[in-house]
């Protein structure tokens, strides 16, 4: 069985979307192996996590963004699940993800200056979900 490493960003749960975001894992058949929210992040902690960013122009606002709330994160297991929660997801920018993702349905367009608020992320491969589930879950 796949795992992959999830997050439920700080727009979606300041906007109260974690249940709905929860039930289309679940209807999707994904199985929920952890799930914890998580407050008060730190900057470097969030600076291990988009460790291939940390460079980037835009990367303070990411920083930013991701400290700014509370986050729910979680690791889901299912045969292909990367591959099919990246789907579901839909495309980072908002005005690309098409209605029916998550990402589509629910995340707004940045304003100037900020960072993409998508409400959610996931692991892109089994080595990041790797890396992410052992920095997230030190169990």
């Amino acid at each position: 069985m796949e795992q992959t490493f999830f997050i439920i960003k700080p727009d979606g749960v300041k906007r109260g979307l974690v249940g709905k975001i929860l039930q289309k894992m679940e209807q999707r058949g994904f199985k929920l192996e952890k799930l914890e929210l998580r407050s008060a992040l730190l900057e470097a902690f969030i600076d291990q996590h988009y460790q291939v960013l940390v460079e980037k122009s835009f990367y303070p606002a990411i920083r930013q963004f991701m400290t700014s709330g509370p986050v729910v994160v979680g690791i889901l297991s299912s045969p292909k699940v990367i591959e099919t929660w990246r789907i579901m997801m839909g495309a980072t920018r908002p005005e690309e993800a098409l209605p029916g993702t998550v990402r589509g349905d629910f995340a707004k367009a940045a304003g100037d200056n900020q960072a993409i608020q998508n409400v959610v992320h996931g692991s892109d491969s089994e080595a990041s979900a790797k890396r992410e589930i052992a920095l997230w879950f030190k169990d």
